[in-house]
């Protein structure tokens, strides 16, 4: 499994997976609706993104020195988002709350999501949806980025089973060219899941 010092790897100055967001969070960005929760958000430029949209976001991670940067990154735009540091393992989001829950290379190991994910289905308004990307099993045989550990990888079964209770809007396993700053750089295998928690 992998065990990474998020706040350590957060302390450079630069923004380790750019400022861009993330480009299926934009193709399918008119779909959400505020507020909006943002899993494992890091450096802010998923959140920062949706505020630039008008969203009201709520960025959870368990860096506090990556949502330092993003509060920073959504001053440089404008922008106001909200940061809660928390760890996932134990974080509770609050019940019917939100209308939009993204995920976007929130990479955890299963016992983590087994517990995270009803949770997650629970904050959800009826009718909201949950955007989900992130690196497939397949991405093991490739050195663009993720975690070297399957238990942390989706894969489309995974998501059936670990989300009963979103009805599928989109759900597939794609090759796409990942430009993320210098740890997600490359040709990559990734599943990506648009849910909408039936009422």
């Amino acid at each position: 499994m992998n065990h990474i010092d998020w706040n350590d790897r957060y302390s450079d100055e630069e923004f380790i997976y750019g400022t861009n967001p993330n480009e299926f969070l934009v193709e399918h960005s008119s779909k959400l609706r505020g507020p909006v929760l943002s899993l494992a958000e890091g450096e802010g430029r998923n959140a920062v993104f949706l505020a630039l949209l008008g969203l009201h976001v709520t960025g959870v991670d368990g860096s506090s020195i990556g949502l330092t940067k993003a509060r920073k990154l959504a001053s440089m735009k404008g922008v106001d988002i909200l940061t809660e540091v928390a760890d996932l393992a134990t974080y509770n989001p609050a019940p019917n709350h939100y209308m939009s829950v993204i995920s976007i290379s929130a990479h955890l190991p299963s016992n983590i999501r087994n517990r995270l994910y009803p949770l997650v289905e629970r904050c959800l308004m009826p009718n909201g949806l949950l955007l989900l990307e992130a690196y497939s099993e397949n991405q093991l045989r490739r050195n663009t980025g993720g975690p070297n550990d399957a238990d942390m990888l989706m894969t489309v079964s995974k998501i059936e089973r670990e989300f009963p209770n979103l009805e599928p809007l989109m759900l597939h396993e794609i090759q796409r060219e990942v430009s993320e700053g210098k740890h997600h750089t490359g040709m990559a295998s990734v599943v990506q899941f648009i849910g909408r928690k039936m009422v």
